[in-house]
């Protein structure tokens, strides 16, 4: 079912649309303050997935199109499930090639819970 889009999911489409920019603008703010690099990829995967997801689901709505909305929405899932685990496993693997933490880091675990894991 396509169609013109009426008055009311218009207004939940911008709306939706402005609070994934405002994500988006907080996850390249994150990109250019943050001291170091887990802190950066911190930003990036949680407000950046949420940013983009939210801008993909806004699109898929504003379609009005059942098959373009379920494409949008899987795509939305995939963001979600798919980018705090890789964001998780670039920075273990930045960890062990050596990249350190900034010194206003106040612990840093993962030796502990590798040490751990050995014994």
């Amino acid at each position: 079912m396509t169609g013109q889009v009426n008055g009311g999911v218009a207004a939940i489409v911008a709306l939706i649309v402005v609070i994934g920019a405002c994500f988006s603008l907080l996850a390249a703010l994150g990109l250019i303050r943050f001291p170091d690099l887990y802190t950066r990829m911190h930003a990036a995967s949680k407000a950046g997935t949420v940013g983009s997801g939210l801008l993909l689901f806004a699109a898929g709505l504003h379609s009005l199109d059942v098959a373009i909305f379920v494409r949008a929405l899987a795509g939305f899932v995939f963001f979600m499930l798919t980018a705090p685990i890789s964001a998780h496993l670039l920075a273990k693997a930045a960890h062990q090639a050596g990249y350190r933490m900034t010194k206003l880091s106040v612990i840093d675990q993962l030796p502990q819970k590798e040490e751990a894991r050995r014994h």
